[in-house]
């Protein structure tokens, strides 16, 4: 499997912005990058991904507020968020996929709390 770093998270007031970005090594081909997030107490649920030629794609309960992207090279994912909610806390995990490949990141927590 592939090693992926990870930075970004930690806490913020509600209404504040966060950005998170993933890094895979840059020798392997990477199809889809995206982020997932697991709340307590609750399943791990789909943040958003970013296909090669194919595009984004979001959870309703972000959409207009995350936005996903990837670097030129291809092999790091961002993910900008704004006017977060309480309800966005949960440990978020970066996800790669490609030929053989589909690897987790550790994760990293993201705490929305006044």
């Amino acid at each position: 499997q592939v090693q992926l770093v990870e930075s970004g998270g930690g806490l913020v007031q509600p209404g504040g912005s966060l950005r998170l970005s993933c890094s895979a090594p840059g020798n392997i081909f990477i199809n889809t990058m995206g982020w997932y997030r697991q709340a307590p107490g609750k399943r791990r649920e789909l943040v958003a991904t970013i296909t090669r030629g194919v595009g984004t794609n979001y959870a309703d309960s972000v959409k207009g507020r995350f936005t996903i992207s990837r670097d030129n090279a291809g092999n790091t994912v961002n993910l900008e968020m704004n006017s977060l909610k309480p309800e966005d806390t949960a440990v978020y995990y970066c996800n790669v996929k490609g030929h053989l490949i589909d690897s987790w990141g550790q994760g990293t927590q993201v705490t929305v709390s006044s």
